[in-house]
């Protein structure tokens, strides 16, 4: 689905709400007792006091105080400086504030766009914060807020190597006609194995696929621009992938599938381990897919493609008629009540021989496609918001390989060419997320380009919100630039 379908798609619901206009209502009918009746009192509404906080030491709120200070350590902001010592209610107020930006996100979700359709739990810290202060466990309830991945870990302490590079000046501008030496000085800015000696295009190489880019050793055009992203805009990435971090749960299903989209990879994990990965193809910077987690429940074998409107006005629609039904295309409906194009099952089919499908709000899903050539290409951002997928078939084997009656049927199903709806034995968890920033086990982070412009807009998010909630943050400057 393309970007107007999903924006549309999205908004449908208001839109019947926004042009209805103000139905009048009648009197309301006031029912008459028996004179003997008591009279009807609503029961009243129930509310829940919140949890007192007991009364800090000063011990307590000096430790409160110094770890208040610790915001930009969690990518909560930037460069900013902690005020004075709080006491008080307004003591109680950061800390609480800061507790829940730290478990479920600085950024309200009210400020999310649409489009980040992954939800971060509700989150109430005043029980915990009560509970520590009583049992004076503060750093041992301070330790437990923020998420317990060993990468949102390896995040935060890219974030802190950033930040000295940030204020050791950063790194030089390279060009085409750096020499060798310069070139391998920026390197090892970044990577610390550098060897005095080593040959150059290993070096690159190391860079290269650090980046996501292909490992060729050549100092090209798109090595050149990975190694000209200014440091500033490494750090707003890693404080926007922390952020992302803080909207997942707190403990995720051991069996699922997880797509990075910004990566285009997707993982099977079972048993909360990696079993296998795959290339993907997912959506391009004008068709955005969206982040989000469901559940999938169904695989279709040998699907149709139902064209959207967008779609076939676009790219399909402008051929003609005659040659639509020539590349095997129907067209479907009638010009007075509405037309539509629909692709039938077969080897041509644009959603190949599976789709798995699960439900959300945009229409997006898993699927087989006949254009493999994308597959062996770096730079796999190139679908309609939907993902294409590298190896489907092993995928939908591992997902039915617990029901005797599926078990290693697949190509068999797809054989018959018979269009049919295979129901999973179990459903699978699945996960949209847009990692751009991740830090491989000896601690030094990869990139991958901020395809979407997110990384740039949330990490403004997280600041501008951190300057107007937070008393501890002092004004900083704008820690991404701008395009």
């Amino acid at each position: 689905m393309n970007r107007p379908d999903l924006i549309r798609f999205c908004l449908s619901p208001l839109i019947g709400l926004a042009a209805a206009p103000a139905i009048a209502q009648p009197p309301a009918v006031v029912p008459t007792l028996p004179p003997s009746a008591p009279p009807v009192i609503a029961p009243p509404a129930v509310v829940t006091p919140p949890v007192p906080i007991p009364p800090l030491s000063a011990a307590q709120q000096a430790w409160l105080n110094n770890w208040l200070k610790g915001g930009a350590e969690q990518g909560l902001m930037a460069r900013s400086k902690a005020t004075a010592s709080l006491s008080g209610d307004a003591l109680v107020s950061a800390v609480l504030d800061r507790a829940k930006a730290l478990s479920t996100g600085r950024v309200d979700t009210a400020d999310f766009l649409d489009i980040w359709a992954l939800r971060p739990a509700t989150f109430d810290p005043r029980p915990g914060l009560a509970r520590a202060i009583v049992e004076d466990r503060l750093p041992q309830w301070a330790s437990g807020l923020t998420p317990p991945y060993s990468g949102y870990d390896g995040l935060r302490r890219g974030l802190a190597a950033y930040e000295r590079i940030r204020d050791a000046g950063g790194w030089p501008v390279l060009n085409a006609k750096s020499a060798p030496d310069a070139v391998r000085k920026r390197l090892a800015i970044e990577d610390k194995s550098v060897q005095p000696g080593e040959a150059l295009t290993d070096v690159l190489q190391r860079a290269q696929r650090r980046y996501g880019l292909n490992p060729t050793g050549l100092l090209d055009a798109r090595t050149l621009k990975e190694l000209n992203v200014p440091v500033e805009d490494r750090i707003a990435a890693i404080m926007a992938n922390m952020e992302r971090w803080r909207w997942m749960p707190r403990q995720l299903p051991v069996n699922r599938v997880q797509v990075n989209i910004a990566a285009a990879v997707l993982t099977v994990f079972e048993g909360d381990q990696p079993v296998t990965s795959m290339r993907a193809v997912t959506g391009s910077p004008d068709n955005a897919t969206p982040m989000l987690t469901s559940s999938i429940h169904s695989i279709v074998v040998n699907p149709p493609w139902n064209v959207p409107s967008s779609i076939a006005k676009k790219e399909l629609w402008p051929k003609g008629r005659a040659a639509l039904l020539r590349q095997g295309y129907k067209i479907v409906g009638t010009p007075e009540n509405g037309e539509r194009i629909v692709q039938p099952a077969g080897p041509s089919s644009a959603l190949g021989r599976l789709k798995f499908d699960f439900n959300n709000p945009f229409a997006v899903y898993l699927h087989d496609t006949p254009a493999r050539a994308k597959f062996s290409s770096y730079d796999r951002l190139a679908s309609h918001g939907c993902i294409r997928l590298e190896k489907p078939v092993p995928l939908a084997e591992l997902m039915v390989q617990s029901d005797p009656k599926l078990a290693g049927k697949v190509q068999s199903l797809i054989d018959t060419g018979k269009t049919q709806r295979v129901q999973l034995p179990k459903e699978v968890a699945v996960y949209l997320l847009y990692w751009t920033a991740f830090a491989s086990g000896n601690g030094t982070m990869n990139f991958r380009s901020d395809p979407y412009g997110w990384d740039k807009l949330l990490a403004r998010k997280i600041e501008a919100s951190s300057r107007r909630l937070d008393p501890t943050a002092a004004p900083a400057p704008t820690i991404a630039s701008k395009d």
